[in-house]
C-alpha cells in the first residue's frame, strides 16, 4: 500500500505549497492581541475606578488580581476539552463568553452602587468570570501550532502567540486612554467585548482544527508538515487519553511547571500595575503614562519572535534540551537583571526603559515554555499547555495582591526587587527541565488521525503521520 502512495507524495512535492498555516497563525495572533485587550483593559482603568468608587490599593489589587484566578483555574479544563472536541470550537466559545462578561463590566455600578462591598464584589466576580473564559486562550492556541506546524517552527509559532499579546499591550493604553477620555472608563469594556466577538466569528468561519480538515490547503503543503491526506469526514477526530500518570511522574514537566510559576508572577504587574506605577509613583500624566505604558509591550512583541526562532535554531545547534534551556535561562536571567536595575533608577525614563526591556526578555524566553509542551506531548500539548499556565496564572492572581502589599509596606522598589528575585528563580530551575523527554511511546507513530480515514492513509509510514 505504501508503494502505491509514492506517485501521489511525488506528485504533492512538484505542487506550489500553500502558505495556510502561516494565515492560520496569523488569525490565532489576532486572537492574543483581543485576548490582551480583555486583560488590560482594568489596568489602564483601575485609575478611574479608584478616583470613582474610592477603592484602596489593597482594594484595587483584589479586583485586578480576580481575573488571574479566574484564568488559572480554568486552563485545564479548557485545555482538555480542545484536545477531546478541538480547539476551533472552544475558542470560539470561550471568546463569546469572555466578550459578554467583559462588557458586563460596564453594567455593573448601575445595580451595586448604593453598597460598596457589593460593587467590589460585583467587579471582583465579573473579572474572575473573564479570566474564566480567556482561560482557553493559550492551551487552545498551543494546541492549534502543535497540529499546525512542524517541529522545527513550534518556537517560533509559540511566539507569535505571545507576540499578539505584546501587540495587544502596545495598542491598549494608546487606544483605551483616548476613548475613556472622550466617552469615560466604561467604553474600554464595551470596545473589547464588540472586538472579541468578531474576532470569534473570524475565527470560526476560517480555522480548522487540523490542516487535513481545511478545503484551502494543497497536499504540497500537508507534505511539509507531515499531515495525513485531506478526507471527506473533515470535522470528526479521535484522540487517545491523556497520559495523565506520565504526566505527573515526569520531572520535566515538574521543572516546566515550576520554573513558568516563577515566570506568570511578574507580567501580571505590567499587566495591572505598571500603568498606575508610572502615574502616581514616577509622575506621569495621564497620557505619557499611556504612552511609555506601552513600551513593555513593544519589547514583548519585539523579543518574543526573536526568542522563538533562537529556540527554534539553539535546538538544531545543541539539541532540544540544551537549546530550550540555553534560551529560556538567559532571557529570564538578563529579565531579572534589568528589572533589578530599572527599580533602582533614578532617572523616570531611564527607569522606564531598563523596565521596558526586562519585559521584552522576559517574553524572549516565554516561547520555549510552550514549544517544550509541545515537545513531551505533541498529541496532548493542549492539557499540558493548560496544566503549566494552570499554576502559573495562580502566580499571576497572586502578584497583584502581593506587589500592592510590598509596596504598600516597603515601597515599590522592593516590590519590583522581589519580582526580580522570582524571575532570576525561573532561569535556574529550567536545568531540571528535558525537552527530549517525549511522555507519548506512540507519539512519532502519529495518534491524530481521521476517525473515518481511507485504508491507504492509514497505512501511510509512521515518519508522515508527525504532529
Amino acid at each position: 500500500m505504501a508503494q502505491k502512495l509514492q506517485p501521489n507524495l511525488t506528485a504533492t512535492r512538484r505542487e506550489q505549497p500553500t502558505n495556510v498555516r502561516w494565515l492560520i497563525l496569523a488569525v490565532l495572533t489576532l486572537i492574543m492581541v483581543v485576548t490582551a485587550f480583555g486583560r488590560l483593559n482594568l489596568g489602564i482603568s483601575a485609575k478611574y475606578l479608584q478616583d470613582e468608587f474610592q477603592f484602596t490599593t489593597q482594594t484595587m489589587g483584589w479586583i485586578l488580581g480576580a481575573f488571574a484566578f479566574g484564568y488559572a483555574l480554568f486552563q485545564i479544563p479548557w485545555g482538555w476539552a480542545g484536545d477531546r472536541f478541538g480547539p476551533r470550537v472552544m475558542l470560539t466559545l470561550a471568546m463569546l463568553g469572555w466578550a459578554a462578561f467583559t462588557m458586563l463590566m460596564a453594567i455593573v455600578p448601575l445595580g451595586s452602587r448604593n453598597h460598596w462591598w457589593n460593587l467590589v464584589w460585583a467587579f471582583a466576580i465579573i473579572r474572575f468570570l473573564t479570566g474564566a473564559g480567556e482561560a482557553a486562550s493559550y492551551p487552545n492556541a498551543n494546541r492549534i501550532v502543535a497540529n499546525w506546524t512542524t517541529k522545527s517552527e513550534r518556537g517560533m509559532g509559540s511566539s507569535l502567540l505571545l507576540a499578539g499579546v505584546g501587540a495587544g499591550g502596545v495598542l491598549s493604553p494608546i487606544l483605551f486612554a483616548a476613548t475613556m477620555q472622550r466617552w469615560g472608563w466604561r467604553s474600554s469594556f464595551i470596545l473589547t467585548g464588540a472586538l472579541a466577538a468578531t474576532v470569534a466569528v473570524l475565527w470560526f468561519v476560517f480555522a480548522t482544527n487540523r490542516p487535513e480538515e481545511n478545503a484551502r490547503i494543497n497536499g504540497a503543503e500537508l507534505a511539509i508538515l507531515e499531515r495525513a491526506t485531506p478526507t471527506p469526514n473533515r470535522h470528526s477526530f479521535r484522540i487517545s487519553g491523556t497520559p495523565w500518570r506520565k504526566i505527573f511522574s515526569s520531572r520535566s514537566v515538574w521543572g516546566l511547571i515550576f520554573s513558568y510559576v516563577c515566570h506568570g508572577y511578574t507580567p501580571y504587574i505590567y499587566f495591572t500595575w505598571f500603568f498606575i506605577y508610572l502615574t502616581r509613583v514616577r509622575g506621569f500624566t495621564v497620557i505619557k503614562g499611556s504612552l511609555w505604558g506601552a513600551t513593555p509591550f513593544i519589547a514583548m512583541t519585539l523579543m518574543a519572535p526573536l526568542g522563538g526562532w533562537l529556540s527554534d535554531k539553539a535546538v538544531v545547534r545543541f539539541g532540544r534540551r540544551r537549546g530550550r534551556q540555553s534560551t529560556a535561562s538567559i532571557g529570564m536571567t538578563c529579565s531579572a537583571l534589568l528589572l533589578w536595575s530599572g527599580s533602582h533608577a533614578a532617572n523616570n525614563i531611564f527607569a522606564v526603559l531598563l523596565l521596558a526591556a526586562a519585559a521584552g526578555f522576559s517574553t524572549f524566553a516565554a516561547p520555549s515554555w510552550w514549544a517544550t509542551c509541545i515537545d513531551l506531548t505533541p498529541n496532548h500539548s493542549g492539557a499540558l499547555s493548560g496544566l503549566m499556565n494552570t499554576c502559573a496564572n495562580m502566580a499571576g492572581g497572586i502578584a497583584p495582591i502581593l506587589t500592592a502589599s510590598i509596596a504598600t509596606s516597603l515601597g515599590w522598589t522592593k516590590a519590583l526587587d522581589f519580582a526580580a528575585l522570582v524571575n532570576f528563580a525561573a532561569a535556574i530551575i529550567w536545568v531540571f527541565v528535558n525537552a527530549n523527554d517525549n511522555l507519548e511511546a506512540d507519539a512519532d507513530a502519529g495518534t491524530l488521525l481521521p476517525a473515518k480515514a481511507t485504508s491507504s492513509v492509514s497505512r501511510r509510514p509512521a515518519t508522515n503521520l508527525q504532529v
